[in-house]
């Protein structure tokens, strides 16, 4: 009798343990937070390596920039979904980020308006553009979308001198060395990436909305892309950059 008590005590406690870790399993799947990155409108350099296609080059970069991105994803305990046609509002409705990348065509109404609506609801965007050279404000209409703020993206940063770096902000409390390489004027909302030329021009900015909705908008690529080498400077930090970024929108 004292056996088969000791023998059902053990299946007790394997039971306990087992439906405990299944549970701990549960919550952590269930608050992982979402990042989705828009691929359906022309966008010039972020893509599902899965599923592209063309040069083996290209597809090796994308490998490259995906396997960094879910790094940063994982460090804001995120996972990486894609939008591979019209965004809609039940897409964004399980997204705790929305990221958009030098797009190169338009978003029609009920697009802007579901990002609108997301936004006013508390969600999160990174958007970012470039020079004309990769993609034009006539091409694409993001600012229809940051129209909800104050932020709006400009002409040309006519400042060309390599290199960039943050300044001290709600959103990043370091300064960072961050790439850059021409790239396209951002006004409104808190400035806080400026060229190495000079701080009458920055090239990104964040805002935070009423409803709880916070954007971050970027007027150059590269430090989204990972581009820790350019022009013989090989300490670019942008993991720290994007960490800070993904880090201050879904908090």
């Amino acid at each position: 009798m004292k056996k088969l008590h000791q023998h059902i005590s053990a299946c007790l406690l394997m039971f306990c343990i087992l439906f405990s870790a299944d549970e701990l399993l549960a919550q952590t799947t269930a608050s992982k937070n979402r990042i989705l990155i828009d691929i359906a409108h022309g966008q010039k350099f972020w893509n599902d390596p899965a599923t592209m296609k063309g040069d083996q080059n290209s597809i090796e970069r994308v490998k490259y920039m995906t396997a960094e991105l879910n790094s940063t994803a994982s460090s804001v305990n995120a996972d990486l979904g894609y939008l591979k046609e019209k965004i809609k509002s039940a897409d964004l409705a399980t997204c705790n980020l929305l990221f958009i990348h030098l797009p190169s065509s338009k978003y029609d109404a009920d697009e802007v308006d579901a990002i609108k609506r997301y936004l006013q609801k508390g969600g999160a965007l990174f958007l970012v553009m470039d020079e004309d050279y990769w993609t034009t404000l006539d091409l694409t209409n993001v600012n229809d979308i940051l129209s909800i703020s104050n932020i709006k993206f400009g002409n040309n940063n006519p400042d060309t001198l390599s290199g960039g770096y943050t300044k001290p902000s709600a959103l990043t409390d370091k300064k960072l060395k961050v790439t850059y390489h021409g790239g396209r004027i951002v006004t409104g909302g808190t400035p806080f990436c400026y060229d190495n030329q000079s701080e009458k021009y920055p090239f990104g900015a964040f805002t935070k909305l009423k409803g709880g909705g916070k954007i971050v908008a970027m007027g150059d690529g590269m430090v989204s892309l990972y581009m820790t080498s350019w022009k013989n400077i090989n300490d670019y930090q942008c993991r720290e950059f994007m960490h800070e970024v993904f880090a201050w929108l879904m908090n």
